[in-house]
């Protein structure tokens, strides 16, 4: 499946009712299960971590800065990451008992509960989990945080992860913000009106885009056509 095939599975599993909030992944291409499915499939079939290549984390929101700029709203990108490189994190963690080596999508399905305008719009956005490592400089930040365990340990704890969020969401990388003070500022944009903030959230929309490349669909939730936020 291509982009554009899985951004339509979401959303036909999204208009079916089948897609609550928040964690799911979906399977070869072809199957969205929950994450709580995923771990019952797990203890009696083990391999199903090979067959995760998404991602899919869905919630409803007031924000038109959500709707805008929703990767920029999650930090949940260095945990699918690590199980990507063959870590697992003690404790905890929607995405499982075991590495997920296979993992390349991350899709962010977020529908908009507001009672104005865009009231029915449903934004889903599809990122390269590998591009959006290597722009966040994820693969030197581990190496920073986790030293020889690289090499010797697969398990981490939440602390170490902390770690890793920390340096990663420090970094300048939208239009010289941190992750954020950018947030901060298209949020004062599209939802406190400020105006004068629009050539400082161009810079960063620029930026966004660097960063996180995504395949980006809008579509109306009672037409479910494409359309334009």
């Amino acid at each position: 499946m291509d982009e554009y095939q899985i951004v339509e599975l979401v959303k036909d599993r999204y208009r079916t009712g089948s897609l609550e909030a928040f964690h799911y992944f979906l399977l070869n291409g072809t199957t969205i299960i929950s994450t709580e499915s995923y771990e019952h499939s797990y203890q009696h079939n083990s391999s199903i971590n090979k067959q995760v290549i998404g991602y899919v984390y869905n919630d409803r929101t007031t924000l038109l800065s959500f709707l805008e700029f929703p990767t920029l709203e999650w930090y949940i990108i260095s945990s699918p990451y690590l199980y990507k490189k063959g870590y697992v994190i003690r404790g905890y963690s929607p995405f499982g008992p075991a590495p997920l080596p296979n993992l390349k999508y991350i899709i962010y399905s977020i529908k908009s509960d507001t009672r104005y305008q865009f009231q029915d719009t449903l934004v889903i956005e599809l990122v390269d989990l590998d591009v959006v490592a290597n722009n966040l400089n994820l693969p030197k930040i581990l190496s920073s945080v986790l030293g020889s365990k690289l090499l010797s340990e697969n398990k981490i704890n939440e602390n170490e992860v902390v770690k890793i969020d920390k340096q990663m969401l420090s970094q300048k990388l939208f239009a010289g913000h941190t992750w954020a003070d950018a947030k901060s500022i298209v949020f004062r944009y599209y939802d406190r009106i400020e105006r004068e903030l629009s050539k400082e959230v161009f810079k960063i929309s620029v930026a966004y885009q660097q960063v996180f490349r995504p395949y980006r669909v809008v579509y109306n939730t009672k037409t479910w056509e494409q359309v334009l936020l």
